[in-house]
């Protein structure tokens, strides 16, 4: 998952080409990435840390995937302990610098499938002391159903509507919605949207 197509065909060519590997598909924007994911269900995740800076999207996916391997391709203004803390807290279990080698990046994507964890030797040092046992709680993954209700939302639909288009009763939306709430810790679903929006969990061009 990369915003410049250049940059995910030239990925997309070399994991082809390379013995073991298998490149199921790519996209630049983050409602896509989900549905794709449902689809295809892949083994190794890779996310440009600009499109996921808060680890939502990596949340969600591993919370309702727990054996995908998410790999960020760390941009340098991430290359930050807060970053990769918070990255791992997401759910995060590979790191490479987007700038580096190709090999780097072929590398995060073997041994992480291997090993469940891999951090490029340069982004490890800030990682240090880091316990995902006691800084996973602070995030809860939307489920699936979930995800769905809260682009709804955004559209503009109200509860009914949110109903008649997902083809379920308005008390499920009710509950759904107030998990919503919970989860991302807004007041209303209005604040819900607004942090959704903020954190990269949705965006503009996810239609």
């Amino acid at each position: 998952m990369d915003p410049i197509p250049l940059f995910r065909e030239g990925l997309s060519a070399v994991v082809r080409r390379t013995p073991g590997l298998h490149w199921l598909g790519s996209t630049g924007h983050l409602n896509t990435a989900v549905r794709l994911h449902e689809r295809l269900r892949p083994d190794v995740l890779l996310i440009d840390s600009v499109l996921d800076p808060q680890g939502h999207l990596a949340t969600l996916l591993t919370g309702n995937d727990p054996q995908l391997l998410v790999i960020s391709l760390v941009r340098e203004p991430h290359r930050t302990a807060k970053y990769v803390r918070a990255a791992l807290s997401a759910g995060v279990r590979g790191m490479v610098p987007r700038a580096g080698e190709i090999g780097e990046v072929l590398q995060a994507i073997v041994r992480g499938h291997q090993e469940r964890m891999y951090l490029d030797p340069t982004l490890a040092p800030l990682a240090a002391g880091f316990t995902p046992t006691a800084e996973a709680g602070s995030r809860r993954a939307l489920s699936r159903r979930e995800y769905e209700v809260l682009q709804l939302i955004a559209d503009g639909l109200e509860n009914q509507a949110v109903a008649n288009e997902l083809y379920v009763s308005v008390e499920t939306v009710r509950t759904h919605v107030k998990n919503i709430l919970r989860k991302l810790r807004a007041r209303d679903r209005t604040h819900a949207v607004s942090l959704a929006y903020q954190a990269g969990l949705l965006s503009s061009n996810m239609k």
